[in-house]
């Protein structure tokens, strides 16, 4: 049983309605995963800047301190027995 043209053109125009419904809906999930990567990025930047401003307000003499030198003092405070007992303890909710 053949299809006549005009049942061909009817089911193209369903099939192309169809096409971009399903295209426009995966902009909007396109779109939506940025949104929530982009959320998480700049979610991640405030966090990382304010607990290096944190860190500056409490010490504000790395403020003059170049990157490496700044890693390298956080290294080897933060490898201390005694750091990694306090954040040890913090983290597990135990009084300091």
């Amino acid at each position: 049983m053949s299809k006549t043209l005009e049942q061909l053109r009817v089911e193209q125009a369903r099939d192309k309605a169809m096409l971009e419904q399903y295209q426009h809906r995966l902009e909007r999930l396109e779109n939506r995963a940025k949104y929530l990567s982009k959320a998480e990025r700049t979610a991640r930047a405030h966090r990382l800047i304010t607990r290096g401003a944190a860190v500056e307000s409490i010490v504000p003499e790395i403020k003059s301190m170049e990157e490496v030198p700044f890693y390298s003092l956080m290294e080897q405070i933060l490898s201390l027995p005694e750091a990694q007992a306090v954040i040890h303890g913090t983290l597990h909710g135990e009084d300091l």
